[in-house]
């Protein structure tokens, strides 16, 4: 992560100072960055009609258009900038396809975006008792197949908490800035989630 934040500050370094190719070499970083964030997000329902590598496409080629704006103030760093910027495009994407067509969409099943096996693996891991993990595969993928469903079912407040700590793994200091919150209280709003979860877990 630092060794990815220094490569990051020598590449707005270079764009500052009109250096050729470095906004291309910065964008490129922040591509799949970018693109786990709009998976993680997207409605499958809406994914069969719209391309992600589209909306990720549309998200860096804007970033490209503000990143002068971005260099006089730099309020955030540069991949919550981008974060910010790709929330927008999921946001309206959603709001145009599916208010515009609301008929033929709402008649096929919307489900929750299917999380990334390794996130759901590690973020289960934390239920199981420690004890039985080398007992069994099984054990690890019912409690992985029980975690996806749960954060599925959790509140938008809650989940969007658990996709940001655990799938795209910011800091609980990123998360802070994100949302606009101090990091106590942005730790503080992790672990209730983390409790809900576990309180769903238990029932489910």
């Amino acid at each position: 992560m630092a060794e990815d934040s220094s490569k990051t500050d020598r590449l707005l370094e270079q764009a500052r100072q009109g250096e050729t190719g470095a906004v291309d070499r910065l964008l490129d970083q922040h591509r799949e960055p970018v693109r786990r964030m709009i998976d993680l997000r997207l409605d499958p329902v809406l994914g069969r009609r719209v391309d992600a590598s589209d909306i990720v496409q549309d998200v860096l080629l804007e970033a490209s258009r503000r990143l002068a704006e971005y260099l006089k103030n730099p309020v955030m760093p540069f991949h919550l900038w981008l974060r910010h910027i790709a929330k927008d495009h999921v946001i309206d994407a959603h709001r145009k396809h599916r208010l515009a067509q609301r008929r033929s969409l709402d008649r096929e099943q919307s489900l929750r975006p299917a999380l990334p096996d390794q996130s759901s693996m590690e973020l289960a891991a934390q239920f199981i008792d420690q004890e039985l993990t080398p007992a069994s595969a099984a054990i690890r993928q019912e409690m992985q197949r029980r975690v996806e469903a749960a954060v599925a079912t959790m509140n938008d407040d809650d989940r969007e908490m658990i996709l940001m700590r655990h799938f795209e793994q910011l800091s609980n200091q990123e998360v802070a800035a994100v949302l606009g919150l101090t990091e106590a209280a942005a730790s503080m709003r992790y672990l209730r989630a983390l409790r809900r979860l576990k309180t769903l877990l238990s029932d489910s």
